[in-house]
């Protein structure tokens, strides 16, 4: 136990000095925030637990906590996550699982420091829920892929300068084989992106039509007909990231408690006990989150990611729509139905009625709360998994 206790201390120490060492050469006052950013990842700060030289140290993701926190005490600017929360919370870590050493070598800087903003290219109009049944074709022309497809639902499409997109490259094998994975540059001809407009007002998801759109093969994330097991791996992390995110008290119970305690009109004493349940399933869910973190400090997240989303979509629209019902009449008048392109999704911003309505898209969003239940029962909790007609019939024999 000593020896690891001294080893924890000694890595720490290494951390702390490598900190002191880029504070010292790049002072936070002085330089840009993308000059900051690309010396942080030089240093091994950006993702501690990815490869030296890749933004890591190599050294366990718990060791993180400490470079955020001591890097915000010296008022260092941090990595644009509102805006690239898929390229940072997703494309990120998939890349640095499956990528092969120049891929990550020429991928991972410019996503880090925001020169490349991304996005994910996975959901299609007849292929929702069912990320497997997906109809974009790839097919291979010399050194690159052309692909040829409609994709929807496309978060942040209208900001990003690239994409993780999964197509089929062959329809001739069951549907879960036949996919591949791509990396894509969304300024590259035939990509046309179209947005669609919510409940809210605003289009911050899009449709994105893809037509005769050259991909080079270097961009393809590990090998032909391998999409699924890679697609598996970025939805892994995005359940993590959407559903373990919050401080204490953060989101929407931070909404709703901050009302409570700051406007008396609310404070109903018969609706404490809701508020009271509503505060400790966010409570256990933020601690259940942060031990899931601790879990993952080597290695990538599995299946379990997918119940903490399913509880963060569940508690996000029963909190904002109780937030709803403490304003009475006034809650039922929404009067802002501007149409906005947003840069960051913020799923706690504005208004309690704008709270409310984007709260529905939760249970969607990373995977609808329907499909992660089975994942929980099959992977997670080991029960009968449901019988799957269509899954070793090759794809393109498949009714559609």
């Amino acid at each position: 136990m000593a020896s690891t206790e001294q080893a924890a201390a000694h890595t720490a120490a290494h951390v702390r000095a490598t900190i002191a060492g880029l504070l010292a050469d790049h002072d936070p006052s002085t330089v840009t925030a993308q000059e900051f950013l690309g010396a942080r990842f030089d240093a091994g700060l950006a993702w501690v637990h990815f490869r030296v030289g890749e933004g890591g140290l190599g050294i366990a993701q718990t060791y993180q906590e400490l470079v955020e926190s001591e890097l915000a005490a010296a008022g260092a600017p941090g990595p644009a996550r509102a805006r690239n929360g898929i390229g940072l919370g997703m494309a990120a870590p998939t890349i640095a699982a499956m990528g092969t050493p120049e891929q990550r070598g020429r991928l991972l800087r410019p996503l880090y420091i925001g020169e490349h903003i991304y996005c994910q290219l996975f959901s299609e109009p007849g292929a929702g829920s069912d990320l497997a049944a997906v109809a974009t074709r790839a097919v291979r022309d010399g050194d690159d892929w052309v692909v040829n497809g409609q994709k929807v639902w496309t978060s942040g499409a209208h900001n990003a300068q690239r994409a993780i997109l999964v197509a089929r490259t062959d329809p001739s094998v069951a549907k879960h084989a036949g996919l591949t994975y791509f990396v894509l540059d969304m300024t590259d001809p035939g990509v046309e992106v179209r947005p669609l407009r919510q409940i809210t007002g605003e289009a911050e998801f899009n449709e994105v039509f893809l037509t005769n759109v050259r991909v080079p093969d270097a961009n393809r994330i590990s090998e032909v007909g391998n999409g699924w097991r890679v697609a598996t791996t970025t939805l892994n992390n995005e359940r993590v990231a959407i559903g373990s995110g919050a401080p204490r008290e953060g989101g929407m119970i931070g909404k709703l408690t901050e009302r409570w305690r700051s406007d008396p009109s609310v404070r109903n004493p018969a609706k404490l006990d809701t508020l009271m349940r509503m505060w400790v399933d966010a409570e256990v869910t933020r601690l259940t989150g942060e031990r899931l973190r601790q879990q993952l400090a080597s290695g990538q997240p599995g299946p379990e990611g997918s119940a903490m989303k399913l509880a963060f979509a569940r508690q996000a629209q029963e909190i904002s729509g109780f937030d709803l019902e403490l304003s009475g009449e006034a809650g039922l008048r929404y009067d802002d139905w501007t149409l906005r392109r947003p840069e960051t999704v913020d799923f706690t911003g504005r208004e309690a009625g704008y709270r409310y309505l984007r709260a529905k898209g939760n249970s969607i969003e990373g995977g609808t709360s329907e499909i992660l239940r089975n994942v929980v029962a099959e992977r997670v909790l080991g029960l009968p998994p449901e019988h799957r007609v269509d899954k070793d019939i090759p794809w393109k024999d498949l009714a559609r």
